[in-house]
Formats: structure tokens, sequence, C-alpha cells
């Protein structure tokens, strides 16, 4: 392929990376190598930079590109790189102009590197409508947001995306049922701080009403799935939503970050965990058959052991199913990088501890499902997924195709039919 993306991250990287091919490949570009990076953590900037490397080594006439939120965040660091000849600002990708620029850049030679615009600055949101997903791919993301006006003290997101901006819903409802026309099954509203859509629209609409438009006006939908939430910030028709309508996937990914008040009050997060339980008990009495998964960050900065222990004490409380566990990384810049750390052999150990209870959790959900009917989405040859996001062996199914089945059993990772 003339453009090649290689994306690190989150749903939203994913998405925009359909966006970053067709713009890039419409402004001419050829033999290029993009890299859609992600800051969330150390490590991540680090995979970025060791990709861009071997990349090299293995395509020296590629060009390389690096966008997203670490080239965001770390323009200069990336230009500094041999091997990157551009740096492409995260709000700048989507945008065809920029990519018609490096072309330009490329073919006269051009030394500056960087071409990154002030994310600040950056106050609305134009909806960028994907054609290039292939028909009958199973699931496929429409991002409703971007960016995030909270300050969490550990997170450099909002200096790699910008402040909260919003796609208007009937631009949305319309992505939505071109998708759903052309075959997708399931679609996945993204962003980066998805309960705060449409703070910025007329009327100040929110998740739940943008949720129930999508339901009431594609009726051909199949399956709406919605990405991380914050929970403090779901609304009443949401919730709604939720209870009513089985097209809404009953799976629910939580941003909870920790399960101790204190950790939670040093991180600036808007809930407690009473807060967290209180919902979690909610959603299931609307919708008892309700899966949870978390996100949950290990060896945040003055972290106790005892304050360590209520987090993984949640995994339980919440009955959480799916846990996304980060080693707390300090990302320069940000409020927590400035508190006592906690040493990082005791970081890993205890990301350990708590990936280990969300692998028992994840066991225990499994076998749990023996004996169910459900609805499975078949992704690929031999794999699909069940309403609840769960993982189901099966053969013989067309792709894209939505089956019902009898679980028959588990094989600690995935179930069978």
């Amino acid at each position: 392929m003339a453009v090649d993306i290689v994306t690190f991250g989150c749903r939203l990287n994913a998405f925009e990376a359909e966006v970053i091919r067709s713009k890039a490949e419409a402004a001419g570009l050829e033999d290029t190598i993009v890299i859609n990076s992600c800051a969330v953590t150390n490590e991540a900037v680090a995979q970025a930079r060791q990709s861009i490397r071997k990349l090299k080594r293995e395509r020296p006439s590629a060009r390389i590109v690096v966008t997203g939120c670490a080239a965001q965040t770390q323009s200069g660091m990336f230009a500094d790189m041999a091997e990157v000849d551009r740096v492409v600002g995260n709000d700048d990708k989507m945008r065809g102009e920029a990519w018609r620029e490096a072309r330009d850049a490329f073919d006269l030679g051009a030394s500056e590197k960087i071409a990154v615009s002030d994310i600040m600055a950056i106050r609305e949101m134009a909806p960028h409508l994907v054609d290039g997903y292939a028909r009958g791919l199973p699931r496929v993301f429409v991002q409703v947001q971007n960016g995030c006006d909270h300050r969490c003290t550990f997170c450099i997101i909002p200096y790699g995306r910008g402040n909260s901006r919003s796609v208007p819903m009937g631009a949305v409802v319309e992505q939505v049922r071109n998708l759903a026309e052309r075959g997708h099954a399931e679609i996945v509203l993204t962003g980066v701080d998805l309960t705060s859509y449409g703070a910025d629209l007329p009327g100040a609409p929110k998740l739940g009403m943008l949720t129930k438009q999508i339901l009431r006006h594609v009726p051909e939908l199949k399956r709406l799935r919605i990405s991380s939430i914050d929970s403090i910030e779901a609304d009443d028709d949401l919730l709604d939503a939720i209870a009513g309508d089985a097209r809404l996937m009953p799976h629910l990914h939580l941003s909870l970050q920790s399960g101790d008040d204190m950790i939670l009050k040093r991180m600036k997060r808007r809930h407690s965990r009473s807060d967290a339980i209180a919902f979690c008990d909610q959603v299931r009495r609307l919708r008892p058959d309700v899966v949870f998964g978390a996100d949950i960050i290990a060896g945040f900065p003055t972290e106790s052991e005892e304050m360590f222990s209520r987090s993984l004490d949640l995994v339980e409380e919440c009955d959480l199913t799916f846990l996304h566990v980060f080693p707390y990384s300090p990302r320069p810049g940000t409020p927590a990088a400035r508190m006592p750390q906690v040493a990082g052999a005791l970081i890993k150990e205890r990301a350990k501890r708590l990936r280990a209870a969300g692998e028992s959790a994840l066991r225990q959900r499994l076998q749990a499902e023996v004996g169910a009917t459900r609805d499975v989405l078949i992704e690929s040859e031999g794999q699909g997924r069940t309403e609840h996001y769960l993982p189901v062996a099966i053969a013989g199914e067309r792709v894209g195709s939505v089956v019902p089945r009898v679980i028959a059993g588990s094989d600690g990772e995935r179930l069978t039919t």
C-alpha cells in the first residue's frame, strides 16, 4: 500500500487511523509509514520509538511520519530522530491539508520536520466520515467526541488532544446509518471523555440523548456499543437506554483508576469509591446481565499497601470482568510526576496482582456463561464475541453475521459452543 499506518493506544486512535489513511492517500503520498502514537505511558512512547527504528531498518526507502498524542506532546523528541521525516500534530492529522503539505515538503526536500499546531486553540470538531472500512467488517468505530476539559493529575492526554469538543448529533446519526447500511453489524461510539459529549453543542445534549437518537433513527443497526465512560457523568437518558433497548450492548468499561478515596482525591478524580460501587449496583438493577470492565492504575504516587488493597477489592465489589491495568508512569509536566513516587519494583508487583485478579474474574465469568444462549457476532474465522464482549471459539459461520448459540463450556480464555 502507498500508506501504511501503525497505530498505538486507544480505540479512538484506531478510528483515526482510517481517516489518516484516506487523507494521506488522497494527498498522493507514496511509500510512507505513519506512526499514530500514544502518550498515556512512558512505555507507549518507547514502543513508538522502537517501532520507528525497526521499520526504518526494514524499509529504508520509506518516509516515516509520526503523529498522535505523543507527537503532539513531544514533537521535538521525535523530530530529533534521524529515522523520522515529519511530525504531524494530533488535530492536523485529521486534515487533508496537513498531508498535502507533507507531500510537498518531501518533494522539495524541506528540512523543517515539525508541523504541529496549538491543540488548545481548537474549539470545534468536524465529523470525519470514514468510507474506508471494508464492507462486512463486523465492528467499526464512530468518533463522537475528542479532547478533555478535566485535569487528572496523572494524565497528559488533554495536552495531546486539547479541550473537549463534540460532533453534532445529526452528523453522528448519519454516519451510523451509512455504516449500518454498508453491512457493519456493530458500531462502537468512541471519544477521549465520552460522557462529556455535547457540553459544547447548542442545547448541551448529553451522551444518553445521542444514544437514544441513534437507536431511534437507525433501526437497521444490530448492535450499538459504548466505549470507556466516566461513571460519575452518566446521565439519566443513558441509563434509560441501557435498561430499555437490547441493541445497546450490556457491557460498560469504566474509568475508575483507583478504589481508594485519598488516591482518587490526589488523582483529582470526581468520584469516590462508594460512587463507583453504587453506579455498578444501579446499572445492574436496570440491566441484570450487564458486564463491567475498568481501568485501574497500580502504584500511583503515595499509594500505600492499604490503599492498593482497596483497588484490589474493587474488582469483587464492582464485579468487574475485564480489567485494564496501568502500572503508574510519571508523565513530564503532570502534577503527579512531582508527588512522592512508589518504587518501580513495587508498582510492577501491584500491577501483576491486579492483572491476576482480573484474569481470575474473567475465568469466573466465562464459567458462569455455560448453558446461556448468547448472540455471537462473528469477528473472524473461528472467533466471535457475545453481547458482553466475551470471546467465543466458533467455526463455520459467515464473518459479520450475528448468530444465537448455547454456550457449552470454556477453555479458560474463550467460550465454546
